[in-house]
Order: structure tokens, then sequence, then C-alpha cells
């Protein structure tokens, strides 16, 4: 969450900021400013009684200790006593409604962001590689998939209902494939550290990195319990440190993890739903990143090269956007998205979003590092996608695949896949 400080002493700055994303969060800015001096008078109240107490408690000692009469402070600090009871629950109150609009409003966008309203306004940064070219009209995924037996949409449907996939034989295979190469990359070339977390997430855990309450409605939840299937690997992992001091010598810290991701997709009524490019379960390997705050834009720009380096093993044709005020996202600072190549789709699709949530997420997880000065100070969190596995999946088939109806595994997947070169009908 934004730093109530920063709104009382810089008002205009946030509300500057805020306007840039184009939904209207700055408005909300004046009842923060109104809520907190209700809250700050009430405090100084609360703490000038307290210390009146105090005194003349002390005085009261002194009289009972000289056998001399003092009903009347004692009357008078009962008095006191009952207004500081009074004055610590309106604190609280004014604590929770501060803390409610606090946790509705996004992060302040990096003045490097170009302002927009949507994708259009994302400026290009870069491209690698070229876009394949076929002698033939090339296939969507979901043809190639189910004439070579390996998708299989319609019994995903009978399972679960639409948007869900079941993977069958060497496609099966190869999922699981990409999510161990995924993960061997990150560990052995990048330097991250393994986790393999709970898919099953608290309450706590989804407000710390901004899941909750804003997007409650994208979220899947057990029935019985305030329990939620984790939308990302990105909230289980970005919670490892909550409510924890952590060691300057321990920064920076890599973490990659694993998970199915659940997303109802509740707002993408209307957005293409054939296939597997928009579905509500698919897997991810995410990158997270503890990080001190000097260090966290060149932090960035690495964790974009790591996912970047991705797609460049596979030979997948990309371009890297960086996201414009009106399309960043929630709890994110700056976010540069890879959009890889699928040439069934004669689209980009996103693969990959990496962002830097600045000490957004670490406020609300509480999750600071003592620094050499012995002050404690938030950490700047980052994530990444390394990446999401549908749409690479879709890349992979649309852009390997041949005249004859085979799809090609590009050479870095082949020890995953078992030494298996190319998928045939089965």
């Amino acid at each position: 969450m934004l730093d109530i400080k920063l709104i009382r002493e810089k008002p205009d700055f946030v509300r500057q900021r805020l306007a840039t994303r184009g939904r209207g969060d700055e408005a909300r800015i004046a009842d923060i400013a109104v809520l907190d001096e209700q809250r700050r008078k009430l405090i100084s109240e609360g703490d000038n009684l307290k210390a009146e107490r105090n005194t003349v408690s002390k005085q009261i000692g002194a009289l009972k200790s000289k056998g001399e009469d003092a009903s009347v402070q004692m009357a008078a600090m009962k008095q006191v006593g009952e207004r500081i009871t009074a004055l610590d629950a309106e604190v609280a109150t004014l604590d929770a409604k501060l803390q409610d609009i606090l946790l509705m409003i996004p992060n302040l966008p990096h003045e490097g962001v170009a302002v927009g309203k949507e994708a259009a306004d994302n400026p290009e940064v870069k491209h690698w590689g070229d876009a394949p070219k076929f002698a033939f009209q090339p296939k969507a995924h979901w043809d190639i998939g189910e004439q070579l037996g390996i998708l299989d949409f319609a019994r995903a449907a009978k399972i679960s209902g639409s948007g869900f996939i079941l993977y069958k034989g060497a496609g099966a295979r190869l999922e699981r494939a990409l999510i161990n190469f995924l993960l061997d990359l990150h560990t052995s070339e990048h330097g991250y550290t393994e986790v393999f977390p709970p898919f099953l997430i608290n309450r706590n855990a989804m407000i710390g990195t901004g899941q909750l309450p804003k997007f409650e409605e994208d979220m899947y939840r057990l029935r019985d319990e305030e329990m939620y299937l984790a939308p990302t690997a990105e909230v289980p992992v970005a919670n490892i440190h909550r409510d924890e001091i952590l060691r300057e010598e321990q920064l920076p810290i890599y973490y990659c993890a694993y998970t199915p991701c659940f997303r109802r997709e509740a707002g993408a009524a209307g957005k293409q739903t054939r296939g597997m490019i928009r579905v509500h379960q698919f897997d991810k390997v995410e990158m997270i990143k503890f990080v001190k705050p000097e260090n966290s834009y060149e932090e960035l720009e690495k964790m974009l090269a790591n996912a970047e380096h991705v797609l460049q093993l596979l030979g997948l044709h990309y371009r890297v956007v960086l996201l414009c005020t009106g399309e960043v996202g929630f709890a994110s600072a700056k976010t540069y998205d890879i959009e890889v190549w699928a040439p069934g789709q004669n689209a980009y699709l996103e693969v990959s979003s990496c962002s830097n949530c600045e000490d957004f997420q670490a406020r609300r997880a509480n999750i600071r590092f003592k620094g050499s000065d012995g002050k404690n100070r938030f950490v700047h969190i980052l994530n990444g996608s390394g990446t999401a596995l549908a749409r690479l999946y879709v890349a992979l088939l649309e852009t390997y695949q041949q005249a004859d109806g085979t799809v090609k595994i590009p050479e870095p997947l082949v020890p995953y896949m078992g030494g298996l070169r190319e998928i045939r009908p089965a």
C-alpha cells in the first residue's frame, strides 16, 4: 500500500500520479487526508491525557504515602481514563477506515512510465528474432493439438466446463518438460532458489500482494474456509518473509516456483476464449526478488533478461512492451510485458510480465530489512513470469508445426522429452 507519510506530505504528487492511471483513484486521497488528520488529533489528545495521568498517578502515590486524601485526584483520573479508552476506540475505528481505503488504492506508476489508457499506448521497447514464414497456411494450436491427439478440449469441458485443458500423451509430457526446463534454467543459470509453495492461500497473504480486496471476484475461494486457490505463484512466494525483518546481507533474495494458477477471468467477457489462450487453470513458473530499494530497477532489467532468455533458447520471436499508466497492474510501479508471436493466431500473446512493485507489497506484508545504519526499511519486491505455460505452449505448437502435420521439438526440450524430436499423430 502507499505510505501514509507520502500522502500526508505530498498529496498533490500522489493525486497527479494516480490520475495517470485513469481510474479515478486520486479522488480518495482527500478522504484519506481527512481521516488521517482526525486520527492524528485524537492520538495527540490521547497522548496528552496519558502524560497527565502518569503525572497525577505519581501525585496520588505521594499523597497516599503521607496518609493524605487523594479522592479528588482519583476521581479526576477515572474520568481521564474513560476518555482515553474512548479515544483509543475512536482511533481504532479510524485506523480500520483508513486501512480499508488504502488497501483499494493502487501503486503509483513510476515517472518513467508512459501515460496512456490502453494496450495501444504501450510503447514497444525491443523485439527479438523474426516471425517464422511458412510455405503453407499455419494452423491454430487447437487444430494442431486435436489432430495430433495431444489436446482434448471437449473432454476437459466434460470434466470441468469451458476454459480448461486436457493434455494427453506427448502433449502432457511437453507441458511437464516445459515446467522442468524453466525451473532448471532459472536455478542453474539465473541464480534463483527453487521453492514449492502451497497452492491454497489465506486471506492475509492475498492482501499482502494486492489480489485482495480489490480483485476478489477473479479469485477461486473455498466454500467453508477463507482460503483461496493460487492465482499465481507470486502470492505464496512473495509472502514467504511476511512479518519478518531480514538482514541487509541476505539481500537480494531470488526465488522461483512452479504452481498451477487458477483464475475466474471474471472481467474477460468478450475476449477470445477458444483454445488455451484464456483459461481458468494454467501452469506457470514465477520469479520473485526481494531487493534493496536502491537496486530494484537494475534488478528489474535482470529479471526481464531472465524471462527473455527462455524464449531465445526456444527460438521464439517476441517483442517487449512497457506498460503505460492505464495498463500497469494494481501493485506495480513499472511493468514490462513480453509478447511471443503465435503464427496460428497471427498475433502476439503475453507470456511474461516483469514488474517492480517497489515497497507497495512489502508495506502490505510488513517485510523489512535492517540496514547498516540500524534502521528498518521496507524491501522492494519484484515479480516476473518465467514464463506462463499455456501461451508459451501455444507459441511452440504454432511456430514449430510442419506441413505434414507434425510438430518439431526445440532442441533444449529434447532431453526433457526423453529424446523425442517431433510429435506425430498418435
